[in-house]
């Protein structure tokens, strides 16, 4: 399905060469400030356009047509949507026969009897991760509006590559990551990351035990990110590794951790220390470099040198959906409470 949430509603609609996409948010409080101009900042952070990202660019215009009157969301739904305008349908002709290893191209066909829009990867493709920023920056204002909460439960949603092609970075614009993606640019091949996700200032009581648990609802959310492959909180898979005492939290006098094993999350519920955790991304699947893969149109493996406009590192573009998607699931948590 393409909705989440039970009291902060998201439901994305649309395909990479369509004619748009968008997002419906229901659930959205009345007396919003909201404008078109409010989604310009993290719809630049997600464009591609820079060295390592795809050279399809588009406008990305936000239109809102419904649920906001003079200013303000007025409690009904809210919809935005993205018109398409600089696509390349052709380059993707080749896939029926090929299907390219890593993408839902065959999956896709299998499930929905190859009635599915295979242009630009259709409705799996990373083209949908702009309206859920869009969705993003809505809840992010939702979090921030003391007026609507009557309390500011996040004031802030931060995230950050800390590694590439399996090196630790601290700047994706430095020397050392241009480096890195030239060599793979060089070899028609592409980059994984991770990306790192930090809360700092939510209070403690938000979340529930077991199925609506904070750690599941943003799970639920980060891994509906195209090309998501992991998701660690705290400690994460190295508390495996640890003791009880190295990887337990103390309590201070404050009633809030001392330190941060457990990613700001007890029992499913917000314990107070900033939520945090990391994602990994795989490396892009549309490569250059040749791949041997079935032919369906021969019966027999073959060469498969996937043409078109692909990130070398999408990731480098994903650290805003994931802010997106922890806003998102964190409105729904609050506005539950």
């Amino acid at each position: 399905m393409n909705a989440f949430g039970k009291k902060y509603r998201v439901s994305i609609f649309g395909e990479s060469h369509g004619e748009l996409i968008g997002v419906v948010l229901d659930g959205v409080p009345a007396g919003l400030e909201i404008s078109e101009q409010d989604f310009e900042t993290d719809i630049l952070r997600r464009k591609s356009g820079a060295k390592g990202t795809t050279p399809r660019i588009e406008a990305d215009k936000p239109e809102i047509v419904s649920g906001v009157y003079e200013g303000h969301t007025t409690g009904a739904p809210l919809t935005i949507i993205f018109r398409n305008g600089n696509t390349r349908s052709a380059d993707y002709g080749l896939f029926a026969a090929m299907p390219r290893p890593g993408h839902a191209d065959l999956t896709a066909a299998l499930k929905w009897d190859d009635c599915q829009d295979p242009r630009g990867g259709g409705h799996f493709s990373g083209r949908l991760t702009l309206p859920i920023v869009a969705a993003g920056v809505v809840a992010k204002k939702i979090l921030e509006d003391a007026t609507i909460l009557d309390e500011t439960p996040v004031t802030s949603v931060t995230a950050r590559i800390v590694e590439l092609g399996g090196t630790p970075v601290g700047d994706p614009a430095s020397p050392q990551v241009a480096a890195m993606l030239d060599a793979a640019i060089r070899e028609g091949d592409s980059l994984g990351a991770v990306v790192e996700c930090v809360v700092p200032d939510i209070d403690p009581g938000y979340g529930e035990p077991f199925w609506d648990s904070v750690e599941s609802v943003v799970a639920h959310a980060v891994f509906a990110i195209p090309g998501v492959r992991g998701i660690e909180f705290g400690d994460g898979f190295a508390a495996a590794r640890m003791k009880g005492s190295e990887h337990n939290d103390p309590i201070g006098p404050d009633l809030r951790p001392t330190k941060n094993g457990a990613g700001g999350v007890n029992g499913g519920i917000t314990n107070g220390a900033p939520i945090a955790f990391k994602v990994a991304f795989k490396p892009t699947s549309s490569i250059r470099k040749a791949q041997t893969t079935y032919n369906f149109e021969t019966g027999e493996m073959d060469l498969l040198e996937v043409p078109g406009r692909h990130d070398v590192c999408f990731a480098l573009r994903t650290p805003v959906v994931v802010e997106a998607m922890t806003a998102i699931a964190l409105a729904d948590l609050v506005l539950l409470k």
